[in-house]
């Protein structure tokens, strides 16, 4: 049947879509695998405080990353919090703006100022040749963001670490099972911090976890991790309760059987958005490196308003309308979000890429909720929006 733009929801038609199609909708796994190992924790009632669950999933944590040492976490925000308390980071520390809130956060709620550094327009990572023009007497490290699952570029950044005497760290919250080199996500800098919250491919309902392979720094956090308790009734540290509990870490083990099955269904609908999207102008799809392994987690696509005839946000606002609900990451920028936007009104001044980035990426839906057959469906829709973009946006009364 042929389209015409009053059977748009925005402008009156039915959702092309009856239920809302999500980004980050939650990966399972076997059901049955999961309450099995929920049952075998009630009989057991052993819920939290280090149990064999939690220490499973750190060993296949360990298995899966090639590091030493896996701690996990009740979520990766407080990971990103005990790390740097155990490591003893001040003064301040350089990230990108192009990244979740939560990582600055981490670091400003213990009186670290974040540094924002502009990123590569190409991979989205933070620059590392942005970065010496930042360094201050008070740098003490450089916190750098696998965005999207696209490792950093560690040897460059590593180089710098080095040759100014700063430590490294990484926030591989989008990188679990990724690799760059060869070499899997979890070994770089000192130490990496994944997040297993609900929206990401491998899940543990909420959880983290860092990875390291000094053994002394993977010490101080488990007793970080537990309030500081070095022994039973010994504290040597400065904790707080960041333990991951005994049915998050059920969930962590289920998703994790499923990984190779749920990174083919990415993996799939990657190709199928690709394929649908190719010869659409103004839509470029953020690619992957197929040498390299990869969860194929993100669908990422940046939108040239001038080509295309409508700007990201009027396209995400007739997608939301059909129940293709888009998002738009990392929308505004950390720098343009409280308390950055107050504390350092100009930052936006030396973030040009992250600036432009934030106006034209939109992230699509995917994940085993997603099949590619609905892909190519979202798809047909995008090609028919852009193919009337400049009508609608007159009709919605943008210029």
């Amino acid at each position: 049947m042929k389209r015409s733009l009053d059977s748009l929801a925005l402008f009156g038609g039915a959702p092309r879509f009856a239920e809302p199609l999500h980004v980050g909708r939650p990966n399972i796994g076997d059901r049955q695998a999961l309450l099995r190992r929920i049952e075998d924790m009630l009989d057991r009632r052993w819920f939290t405080n280090n149990g064999p669950l939690v220490q499973e999933l750190e060993q296949r944590l360990v298995e899966l990353t090639g590091a030493r040492h896996a701690v996990a976490m009740c979520n990766a925000t407080i990971g990103l919090d005990i790390v740097s308390r155990a490591i003893g980071l001040a003064g301040e520390v350089i990230l990108p703006s192009f990244t979740f809130v939560a990582t600055p956060h981490a670091l400003q709620w213990q009186g670290i100022r974040p540094v924002f550094c502009d990123v590569d327009p190409l991979t989205h990572n933070i620059d590392p040749a942005r970065i010496e023009e930042l360094i201050t007497p008070r740098t003490s490290a450089i916190l750098g963001v696998h965005v999207w699952g696209t490792p950093c570029d560690v040897a460059a950044l590593s180089g710098i670490a080095r040759r100014r005497g700063l430590h490294l760290l990484f926030d591989a919250a989008h990188a679990l099972g990724c690799s760059r080199g060869g070499r899997m996500v979890g070994r770089f800098g000192e130490a990496e911090v994944f997040s297993f919250h609900a929206t990401k491919f491998i899940n543990s309902f909420e959880g983290g976890a860092v990875t390291t392979d000094d053994d002394a720094l993977a010490k101080r956090m488990r007793d970080m991790r537990n309030f500081g308790f070095a022994g039973y009734d010994r504290v040597d540290w400065l904790g707080i309760n960041g333990k991951m509990t005994e049915v998050a870490a059920a969930m962590g083990l289920t998703c994790l059987e499923s990984i190779d099955s749920i990174v083919a269904t990415n993996r799939a609908n990657w190709h199928a958005y690709e394929a649908g999207l190719r010869d659409v102008p103004g839509l470029a799809l953020h690619a992957y490196d197929a040498s390299e392994r990869c969860n194929w987690q993100y669908v990422v696509v940046e939108v040239d308003a001038v080509t295309a005839g409508l700007d990201r946000d009027l396209l995400v606002e007739v997608l939301h309308a059909e129940n293709v609900l888009a998002r738009r990451y990392f929308y505004p920028g950390c720098h343009q979000m409280e308390p950055y936007r107050s504390r350092y009104p100009h930052a936006g001044r030396v973030l040009p890429e992250t600036e432009r980035l934030t106006e034209r990426v939109l992230s699509l839906p995917s994940g085993t909720a997603v099949t590619p057959a609905t892909v190519e469906q979202v798809c047909e829709l995008m090609r028919f929006v852009v193919g009337h973009g400049p009508e609608i946006r007159a009709r919605s009364g943008r210029r």
